[in-house]
C-alpha cells in the first residue's frame, strides 16, 4: 500500500487543468449550438462532437489517474458535512464528464447522425435508431448540461473558499501540487 499523498500528481493536476477549460468551453459551445441558426451552427457541431469525446477519453484517464494515484486528504479540522459535501460533488463530477458525452454519442446515435471525429472517421452508434429515444436523450443531455454547470459553479466556489478564506492547502494542492 502507498502512502496517502499529500498532494495531487502532476498527471491528476495536468488532466485537471486541461478538461476544466475543455468543459467550459463545450458548455458555451452547446448553448451557442442549440441558439443558432446560423453558419456558425455547423461549424459549432464540428467541434462539439470530437471535443466531447475527447473529454471522455480524458475522463476515463483521469478516473484511472485517481484510482491509481489517490487524492491528497481533506485537512482535519474540516466539518463532517463539508467533507461529505466535497467527496459527492468530485462524484458528481465524474458522473457527469463522463456522462454527457456518452448520453451525446447515445442522442445522435439515436437521431442517426454519426458522430465524427475528423473526416471520415465516425464512431459506431451506440443506440438504436429511434425519434422517441432522440427526444429523451436530448432533453437529458440538456438538463445535465445545467447540472454540470452548476456543479462545476460549486466546484469553483469551494476552490476559492479553500484558497482565499480557510488557507487549508486544499486549493494549491491542485494548483500548485503543495500544500
Amino acid at each position: 500500500m502507498s502512502p496517502t499523498p499529500t498532494h495531487f500528481s502532476p498527471l491528476a493536476r495536468l488532466l485537471h487543468w486541461t478538461m476544466a477549460p475543455l468543459i467550459v468551453a463545450m458548455l458555451f459551445i452547446g448553448v451557442g449550438m442549440v441558439g443558432s441558426v446560423s453558419r456558425a451552427h455547423n461549424t459549432l457541431i464540428a467541434i462539439h462532437k470530437p471535443l466531447g469525446i475527447a473529454l471522455l477519453l480524458l475522463v476515463v484517464l483521469r478516473v484511472g489517474v485517481r484510482l491509481t494515484h489517490g487524492s491528497p486528504p481533506l485537512p482535519a479540522d474540516m466539518a463532517t458535512p463539508q467533507r461529505i459535501a466535497a467527496k459527492a460533488s468530485h462524484l458528481v463530477l465524474y458522473v457527469l464528464m463522463a456522462a454527457m458525452p456518452l448520453i451525446g454519442w447515445a442522442m445522435l446515435s439515436a437521431a442517426g447522425y454519426p458522430v465524427t471525429l475528423y473526416g471520415p472517421l465516425h464512431l459506431p452508434p451506440i443506440a438504436p435508431q429511434n425519434v422517441e429515444l432522440f427526444a429523451v436523450l436530448r432533453a437529458l443531455h440538456t438538463w445535465l448540461a445545467y447540472a454540470l454547470f452548476a456543479t462545476v459553479l460549486l466546484h469553483l466556489a469551494a476552490a476559492l473558499f479553500h484558497g482565499l478564506i480557510r488557507r487549508d492547502g486544499v486549493f494549491s494542492s491542485m494548483a500548485r501540487g503543495g500544500r
